[in-house]
């Protein structure tokens, strides 16, 4: 009996040292001492390459240096990230309809707008085809391309995913990659996509206004993903009974459909498309921010944990009530404050990690997860020695954290390791609940798993059809990409106190494990996995 007890002591012992104490407890004001920097008027909203940016970082730098965490770019901090920004002149672009030899004007801003995120033909005229959702996903059998004309024509898509296809494999093929890779396979010459207006975050009116704001790209072939992409642009939801007027379907049959996400018809919309677009570029100069810990262990601390978050926000755009300066309290300040508190902390702590932990504040998310997309393809260490990244995006301390929503949940087994950490809190892990919003591919750990490496993203949770749930949509809605993202907007502290425990516990149990994270034996995600993981 003595040798049992002693056993199931020793055992209960282990299971417990499984999940590492945080290295201070953390109440939430010290996060909000640098978001109240960060997300300040001075910043002017942090626009990728912009001045205020540029104050931001240097922010962030003199935080790391001051809390030890050593230099890990390519100039002491900095890794130099380059990129072309494209802006529509819309005074000298137009779309217009055409029905035998008729054109129609299409109001930009009101019935459809351009979309610069692709390098936009100068004059294009093209058939349109309704392609449903769009999607061909040999893994489960799937093709929305299937016995469709396409040569030629400009493809017209309804957002979302049907309910056979598991949401990060359907988010992932909605990516602008892959989603051009099929449509140009196909024949295709470009794409117009409409919003399912029951996953819109944000309003037609705001998404309208934002229009002429510049797009960014990565410099480089290696990074352009819809090279040959002749128009791309996005139709009012309201006002696409139009495009639909000579295919013998409406718009109200899509929507019946799509509310359970069952598969769409796909028909030629028997009109064509006619547009010009007059577009002006320049060049900018951008930075990824990048600090080391280093790890205790002589041979771990080689290997990296990768925290990231991304530092950049919109700028200053057109006014909301007269207010024009997108601070991005939210989104991001609050995923750059998590890292400089818990860097702090970590390097404060008697327990050190024994790999090295990587802090990496990424530029150009907003313009299309720019600066992760450009590190995780040259990192600043060998790509081989990150075993993982935590990824922070406006994770939402709206109200005290009891779940946490988390993205790649079921990839790897960084969701176990979350699992444990999470359940000493008291903190139940939730996966995605509204995989039609492709939070998946949203934000920067989707450009980690494109390169191999396990990667996981957690927001603050609720229940379905609860108070929380009404406040997280309604932020969505109202202060998402709007300047009421500011420092006068209602939270949570001690919420986001608990996620900085969550978080530095994770860092902390994948530094420790001898093991790296593995990708699940069932997970798309798992054909990625460098050689020499042993996923």
């Amino acid at each position: 009996m003595r040798i049992f007890v002693t056993i199931l002591f020793v055992t209960v012992t282990l299971l417990a040292q499984d999940v590492p104490n945080p290295p201070r407890q953390f109440d939430g004001k010290s996060w909000w001492d640098h978001v109240k920097v960060l997300a300040d008027d001075k910043m002017e909203g942090r626009e990728t390459g912009s001045p205020g940016l540029k104050r931001a970082e240097a922010y962030v730098v003199e935080q790391l240096r001051q809390s030890g965490v050593e230099p890990a770019g390519e100039d002491g901090y900095f890794q130099k990230v380059r990129l072309v920004s494209r802006s529509i002149d819309e005074n000298n672009s137009g779309m217009s309809l055409v029905k035998d030899g008729k054109a129609e004007p299409l109001i930009l801003g009101e019935d459809a707008f351009f979309s610069t995120r692709v390098d936009l033909a100068s004059e294009v005229e093209a058939p349109l085809v309704f392609v449903g959702y769009g999607l061909s996903v040999p893994e489960v059998d799937y093709d929305d391309l299937s016995g469709l004309d396409l040569k030629g024509k400009i493809a017209v898509v309804f957002t979302g995913i049907p309910s056979n296809i598991p949401g990060p494999l359907g988010s992932h093929y909605q990516t602008a990659a892959e989603r051009w890779r099929v449509l140009k396979a196909a024949g295709a010459i470009g794409a117009l996509s409409i919003p399912n207006p029951a996953s819109m975050d944000i309003p037609w009116p705001r998404m309208s206004l934002a229009r002429t704001h510049p797009s960014m790209d990565l410099v480089g072939a290696e990074f352009h993903e819809t090279t040959g992409e002749k128009i791309a642009g996005v139709i009012n939801p309201e006002h696409v009974e139009k495009f639909f007027a000579a295919s013998g379907h409406n718009f109200q049959e899509i929507l019946d459909l799509s509310k359970d996400r069952k598969q769409l018809p796909r028909f030629p919309l028997n009109i064509s498309l006619r547009a010009h677009a007059k577009t002006t570029t320049q060049s900018v100069e951008s930075a990824n921010v990048i600090g080391k810990l280093s790890g205790t262990d002589a041979k771990l601390k080689n290997e990296y944990v990768v925290l990231s978050a991304h530092i950049d926000h919109l700028g200053i755009g057109e006014p909301i009530n007269g207010d024009k300066l997108y601070n991005g309290a939210m989104d991001n300040a609050s995923g750059d404050a998590v890292l400089l508190d818990v860097a702090a902390a970590l390097r404060g702590s008697p327990e050190k990690p024994r790999r090295s932990l990587l802090f990496v504040f990424v530029t150009g998310e907003e313009k299309g997860l720019l600066g992760s997309k450009y590190f995780a393809a040259r990192p600043t260490v060998p790509r081989s020695s990150i075993v993982a990244d935590i990824n922070i995006d406006m994770f939402l301390p709206l109200y005290p954290l009891k779940a946490l929503m988390a993205y790649g949940f079921k990839e790897s087994d960084l969701g176990d390791d979350l699992q444990r950490v999470a359940e000493k809190d008291g903190i139940e892990i939730q996966d995605d609940p509204e995989p039609q919003r492709n939070s998946f591919i949203r934000s920067d750990q989707y450009n980690f798993i494109r390169r191999g490496i396990p990667a996981i993203t957690m927001k603050v949770g609720y229940k379905p059809g609860s108070a929380e749930d009404k406040t997280f949509h309604d932020w969505l809605h109202q202060r998402y990409h709007a300047p009421s993202d500011d420092l006068s907007q209602p939270l949570d502290q001690s919420a986001a106190g608990k996620y900085e425990q969550v978080i530095s516990q994770l860092m902390l149990t994948i530094s420790d494990d001898a093991k790296r994270p593995q990708w699940k034996q069932d997970s798309f995600f798992r054909r990625y996995a460098q050689p020499g993981r042993g996923d």
